[in-house]
């Protein structure tokens, strides 16, 4: 097995730990996510249309959450960014709420000024995009608006 596919294998070990310990302690995560705000992402692949859970450190701006596609560094985007590229209205577990958003990259006038607070509040970040020549994109998640035709 290669390289690569066993760093695929190991983060996805990594997020079914970080999943269930954030499910079973109320949207709380220990060890060495204790110090993050944490969410579940639920998206579905921009290709298979399969459903996907990834757990993801956020800031929050407002009522926004604050996403970055860091893939810890690496020179392509993580594939949760092309998924909410071809879907983005996803829903995320938030504490023990589940939210529907909206998922659009920041512009780039704005993201000068968010990329500051992300790094001030997640200063790996900034390790992160030292190690690629990618600008890493920051997502903002807003509430999405209720239709007046849903039930509430």
């Amino acid at each position: 097995m290669g390289e690569a596919a066993v760093n695929e294998v190991e983060l996805e070990e990594m997020n079914r730990a970080v999943i269930a310990d954030f499910r079973a302690n109320g949207g709380e995560v220990g060890g060495q996510h204790e110090s993050l705000n944490i969410i579940l992402l639920h998206h579905l692949g921009a290709r298979s249309g399969h459903s996907r859970v990834t757990p993801l450190a956020y800031v929050s701006d407002g009522e926004d959450m604050l996403i970055v596609g860091s893939t810890g560094g690496s020179p392509h985007h993580p594939a949760w960014y092309w998924n909410l590229k071809a879907h983005p209205r996803v829903t995320v577990e938030v504490g023990t709420e589940t939210v529907e958003v909206i998922a659009g990259e920041v512009a780039d006038e704005d993201y000068a000024r968010l990329w500051a607070m992300v790094t001030e509040a997640i200063p790996v970040m900034a390790e992160y995009q030292d190690q690629t020549t990618r600008r890493l994109p920051i997502i903002r998640l807003a509430p999405a608006p209720r239709s007046p035709f849903r039930s509430r």
